[in-house]
């Protein structure tokens, strides 16, 4: 290796230099430019003619040669080497890589000769600095039809996408495509209409539910997507029908015991039986499974809740007053029905959430206690009568206060843990029967259980909102409304999906109408009590509703001919007055 003076112009090119596509005007006058100022900075590398040749041929520095004669150098100093086995391929490739990035086309090409002179992928990757995963990645783009190629060499590239789906179809594919969408001289190719055309539905890996049997059982060989980034799984493949299959098989031999295997709509959701109600909340024991495939061929698991039987009213049911009512059109509401069903399932398990681990002080504790005795969905036997309601399912709390002798005997964990669980089953926000009213909404709020409610901007949701509903939701995310509820809902759904929203309907602060009616109520009651027992809310000896001195009270009528003498008795207890 040595460095000598020659003739820009005696110089030869090499018929295998790596950068065959013509650099852009710009990037040759900035060079031109640098040589006219200070020189070449850095020798162009030759070697020897070989084949009987004595001149020289140029291994790096075309476009430094081509621009030092364009400048009207007489001599220019070069760097000779040896010749190489290869005609200086791996150099060449080095250089150019090392310099400015080649078009992706010349590294292809560049790649396959070095491929062709018994280069291993490896030993390539480490030549180049490059990961073994790019050098693959770039013989696969091999592929491509060259027609395409010599396209793609003008600078006018695919992105990334469409290089995947036309280098994973096979030459008489992107041949056939290329005659139809083949564009005129000069004008640049719609790649997108190439890939479009060119495109399979993929089913991947990592969506399968199946394992390797029924993979084998139905012949359904993964390709890895080498497009993909390298720490996922991008195995996938085109056979779409064994892949259902699979997927169908296995949720047969995986179904629950109250498991359906459902159809899809249209819209990819899960056709459920009649009148049933989905869970958007945690499933019960009694709550069935239904599976189904989505449009990307993934197992897909949702939960619903057949209604109780109902007795129906007998015919002959006459609206009241005789006429019928048309009722005038109705506005939609905010949150529809199914919404507030949502809602209901999702704050119940904030609830249950909230009351499992939030903090919460001993007479907060205490106050819900007392408040969930008091919701409307509890049916408790209070011994003044011969119903039992309930006592099998609280009575599993109370046991854990009893000792061997069935006497009371825990300490502070064990009565907290047995006051949260009591509070778990009593206090709901579901609607139906099993709804505790306001009494929850007060529980809730007492011990932050807002803090446990999910991410509710999700599409099955926020399709329950009305159009005013969505654009108010918009204000406080700051998200711009969309002409259309769809593409208002959508963006809502892209804001949200990777943040938390929850709708103000779903909050625990109960409505100050319905406080003021749950304490109008307990005065109510108050004031019944003290009218039947002849004492005011304040304890004082008073006067009874119609006026009459509490020890004038007239007699109650009683079938039972014992009942005065019972009712004498309970008139002493403190059981008494309770069963008042």
């Amino acid at each position: 290796m040595h460095i000598m003076k020659v003739d820009p112009r005696s110089l030869k090119d090499n018929p295998d230099n790596t950068r065959q596509s013509k650099s852009t005007p710009q990037a040759d006058a900035l060079l031109l430019a640098t040589i006219k100022a200070v020189g070449i900075i850095q020798p162009p590398v030759i070697f020897p003619e070989v084949g009987g040749g004595n001149g020289y041929v140029i291994e790096a520095g075309h476009r430094r040669t081509r621009m030092a004669i364009a400048a009207g150098l007489e001599e220019i100093e070069v760097l000779v080497v040896d010749a190489a086995n290869d005609n200086g391929a791996m150099r060449s490739m080095v250089e150019n890589i090392a310099r400015e990035p080649l078009n992706p086309v010349d590294q292809w090409r560049g790649i396959e000769r070095l491929v062709a002179l018994d280069w291993t992928e490896e030993a390539i990757a480490v030549a180049l600095a490059l990961p073994v995963r790019q050098i693959r990645k770039l013989r696969l783009l091999a592929n491509v039809l060259p027609a395409m190629l010599d396209q793609m060499a003008f600078g006018d590239m695919p992105n990334e996408q469409q290089l995947r789906t036309i280098a994973a179809a096979n030459l008489d594919e992107q041949k056939e495509v290329w005659k139809a969408q083949r564009p005129k001289k000069g004008q640049p190719a719609a790649w997108w209409q190439i890939a479009n055309a060119l495109s399979k539905t993929r089913m991947y890996a990592k969506d399968a539910s199946f394992g390797d049997d029924l993979r084998e059982a139905y012949g359904i060989e993964w390709i890895e997507d080498l497009f993909a980034p390298a720490d996922e799984d991008s195995r996938y493949t085109t056979n779409v029908e064994a892949y259902l299959g699979a997927q169908q098989e296995w949720m047969t031999n995986n179904l629950p015991k109250k498991g359906m295997i459902a159809e899809v709509s249209q819209w990819g959701e899960a056709k459920l039986p009649q009148k049933a109600s989905r869970v958007y909340g945690k499933p019960g024991k009694g709550d069935h499974t239904a599976m189904y495939l989505d449009r990307n061929g993934k197992v897909q698991t949702v939960h619903y809740r057949m209604p109780e039987e109902k007795k129906t009213r007998g015919k002959g049911a006459v609206v009241e007053g005789g006429e019928d009512v048309i009722d005038a059109p109705k506005q939609r509401p905010d949150v529809t029905q199914k919404g507030l069903d949502m809602i209901g399932d999702l704050r119940t398990d904030a609830l249950h959430e909230a009351l499992t681990r939030a903090p919460i002080e001993d007479d907060t504790l205490m106050a819900l206690l007392v408040l969930a005795f008091a919701g409307m969905n509890v049916r408790v036997d209070s011994g003044a009568n011969d119903h039992v309601f309930g006592t099998k399912r609280f009575a599993r709390h109370a046991a854990r206060l009893l000792d061997a002798d069935c006497k009371l005997a825990f300490d502070r964990d064990t009565l907290r843990v047995a006051a949260r669980s009591m509070l778990v089953d009593v206090l709901s926000c579901r609607r139906g029967m099993s709804n505790s009213g306001i009494v929850s909404r007060i529980a809730g709020d007492a011990i932050g259980a807002d803090g446990y409610l999910p991410n509710m901007g999700t599409e099955d949701f926020l399709l329950c909102l009305s159009r005013q509903a969505l654009e108010a939701s918009c204000k406080g995310a700051l998200v711009l409304p969309r002409p259309k509820v769809r593409e208002t809902r959508a963006a809502l759904v892209e804001h949200f999906k990777d943040g938390h929203f929850v709708h103000a309907a779903a909050l625990f602060a109960p409505d100050p109408r319905d406080l003021a009616e749950l304490i109008k109520q307990g005065e109510a009651v108050e004031d019944d009590a003290a009218a039947a027992t002849g004492e005011t809310a304040d304890g004082l000896e008073g006067e009874l509703a119609d006026g009459s001195l509490a020890d004038e009270a007239p007699d109650l009528d009683v079938a039972d001919p014992e009942a005065d003498d019972r009712a004498a008795d309970e008139d002493e207890t403190a059981y008494g007055i309770a069963a008042e």
